[in-house]
């Protein structure tokens, strides 16, 4: 049996993404597996038609004529009501299905029957580091705030040695070194700025410093289970806000990727902070979506406040689409791997760990305990 995967065109605002690229379409048909691309899917990260045709993918048109036969969907964002209905019952969908703020879509696919797999609850183990779609795009996201700030402050980043005098390098603080935020220490200090960090987690600490960053110390060790922090004591929390105030007050960029997963995103800093800032000075908070770092933030909105500006970006890794989605689609091909056996038949025991927790929904059940209770509560 050849599995066959469909590819749809996202039709989220302000989405460029496509899940997957030829050269992954390539890899996949050559794996035997046969693969329909939506026309006009690669368009917005400058992914032609053509390219997906040279890769061996069939392209065609939305509809019936993309979903009707197809075992796998792989996608970006969560289906709409009216894509989950077009889908055949039993279709697997894997991609960025957002399951706590999604709940419409996770309701059409339990009643279309269709299986789910959200890469948002891939485990962080070794064996499934090639799916980790939530780092892939925390990278993107890293380096494309660094870009933002850059071009909204009223400073060079570089020290410069002119002719009118010596410029200073910008000061620049990245508050949390995850994924995304040792990508902005990172991209930052390639732009000349002078960069400090922090994060609770003290093994952060030796990675800023590889990164050529200063590292503000704090004597707490907020280590949480796989890789995350956990969530500060009310006495850890005023420690960490005092020393963490003063050193965004004497910053040109503060830059916050501080996230607990499932969580309200922690407050790291207050309005009475951004008034003690300098003005010119950029806020960029990469946990907008979640609440928000800052007090002052608003979700896909700049604030101007004490004359410094406050950036909530939506979906950064969008713009930069093209490699946004290489990586992307490499996460999702390494995922495929455990649903397709190597004869070329769908897998369809989840026993294997990444599988189970990842499974979002099957055969009209929610499998994720946190989702189905959410849906519970808003019967």
């Amino acid at each position: 049996m050849v599995v066959t995967v469909a590819v749809p065109k996202e039709t989220a605002p302000g989405e460029r993404r496509v899940a997957s690229v030829p050269d992954v379409v390539a890899k996949l048909a050559k794996a035997g597996v046969s693969v329909r691309v939506q026309s006009g899917a690669g368009e917005q990260a400058y992914l032609p038609d053509d390219s997906y045709r040279s890769a061996g993918a069939t392209v065609v048109e939305g509809g019936s004529g993309l979903y009707a036969g197809a075992q796998v969907v792989l996608r970006v964002n969560p289906p709409t009501t009216e894509e989950a209905r077009s889908m055949d019952p039993g279709t697997i969908v894997v991609g960025f299905l957002g399951p706590g703020k999604n709940l419409p879509a996770v309701r059409a696919m339990m009643e279309r029957k269709l299986t789910a797999f959200a890469l948002e609850l891939v485990p962080r183990i070794t064996r499934a580091q090639g799916m980790d779609g939530l780092s892939s795009q925390a990278s993107v996201a890293g380096y494309a705030s660094v870009l933002l700030a850059a071009s909204e402050s009223p400073k060079f980043f570089p020290m410069l040695t002119t002719a009118a005098g010596t410029i200073r390098p910008a000061r620049v603080l990245i508050l949390g070194a995850g994924v995304a935020g040792l990508m902005a220490i990172a991209t930052a200090r390639r732009l000349g700025a002078t960069v400090e960090a922090y994060d609770v987690r003290r093994a952060a600490g030796e990675q800023v410093r590889s990164l050529g960053a200063k590292f503000l110390e704090l004597s707490i060790n907020a280590e949480g289970a796989g890789g995350y922090a956990r969530e500060l004591t009310a006495e850890e929390k005023a420690q960490e806000s005092g020393m963490v105030s003063k050193a965004v007050a004497e910053a040109d960029v503060v830059i916050t990727t501080a996230n607990v997963p499932g969580r309200k995103a922690p407050r790291l800093v207050t309005k009475e902070t951004v008034a003690a800032m300098r003005p010119g000075a950029v806020v960029v908070d990469l946990a907008a979506e979640s609440g928000g770092n800052c007090e002052l933030t608003r979700a896909g909105e700049t604030v101007v406040d004490h004359g410094v500006k406050i950036l909530g970006p939506l979906n950064l890794p969008s713009r930069v689409p093209t490699h946004a989605s290489q990586m992307y689609a490499k996460n999702l091909q390494s995922f495929l791997e455990l649903l397709v056996t190597r004869e070329g038949n769908l897998v369809t025991d989840y026993a294997d760990e990444i599988l189970a927790a990842s499974c979002l929904v099957r055969d009209g059940e929610v499998k994720h305990p946190g989702t189905r209770e959410a849906l519970e509560a808003r019967a």
